[in-house]
Order: structure tokens, then C-alpha cells, then sequence
């Protein structure tokens, strides 16, 4: 597995950043879904450049305390769950994932 990409074919949006919001990763549905703004080509670009100052700041504050944003959106008809969470080097956060993934409208939720 170690000479695989696994996160390329999955399918779940991946992005990834450093620090100062640089976009270093996108797997293949990540730049699926942002296929509009660039793709691929989004890689090296700033996160700031596409949020409203409001998402610049909580992103800005999830890398500064190493907090978790997590919530669901519906758009173009799909409903989505996004996480987003800081990732560490060293102890130390090192930057932003996140996770993009559609769920059916109607969903089983179980306690166990």
C-alpha cells in the first residue's frame, strides 16, 4: 500500500493546506468538485482567495486552537457532510483537511 495513492480513487473530496492556507493536496474528487474554480490547477492557490472574510477567520482560528469544524450543506441538490480538521507534523498543526462527502437525503442513523 505504501506505493499507493489510496485517497485518489476514493469517493470523498480531499483537500489539503499548510498553515497559511496554501492548498498542497487534492484527490481526484476534490478537484471533481471544484472543477469550476480550477480543478487541480487550485493546488498552490490560497484558501483565502475563495472564502468570504467570515470563513477566512474560522479557518484562520481552527489553525491557530487545532479546532474541528464539522457540518452539512445541500447544494445542486446533493446533500454533504464537510469536516474539516487541523493535521499535525511534529506535534504541531500543520495545516487543514478536508473532508467532503455526499449522503442520501434520507439516511439510517443507529444508536448502538
Amino acid at each position: 500500500m505504501n506505493d499507493k495513492d489510496w485517497s485518489k480513487g476514493i469517493n470523498i473530496a480531499i483537500t489539503v493546506s499548510d498553515t497559511d492556507g496554501n492548498i498542497l493536496y487534492m484527490n481526484d474528487r476534490s478537484a471533481e468538485t471544484f472543477k469550476k474554480y480550477g480543478g487541480l490547477s487550485l493546488i498552490g492557490s490560497n484558501l483565502k482567495e475563495c472564502h468570504k472574510p467570515e470563513s477566512w477567520s474560522q479557518i484562520t482560528e481552527m489553525i491557530i486552537t487545532g479546532s474541528t469544524n464539522v457540518y452539512t450543506i445541500e447544494k445542486e441538490g446533493k446533500k454533504k457532510l464537510i469536516y474539516q480538521t487541523p493535521w499535525y507534523s511534529e506535534s504541531k498543526v500543520a495545516g487543514l483537511v478536508e473532508l467532503s462527502l455526499e449522503l442520501p437525503h434520507e439516511m439510517a442513523h443507529h444508536k448502538r
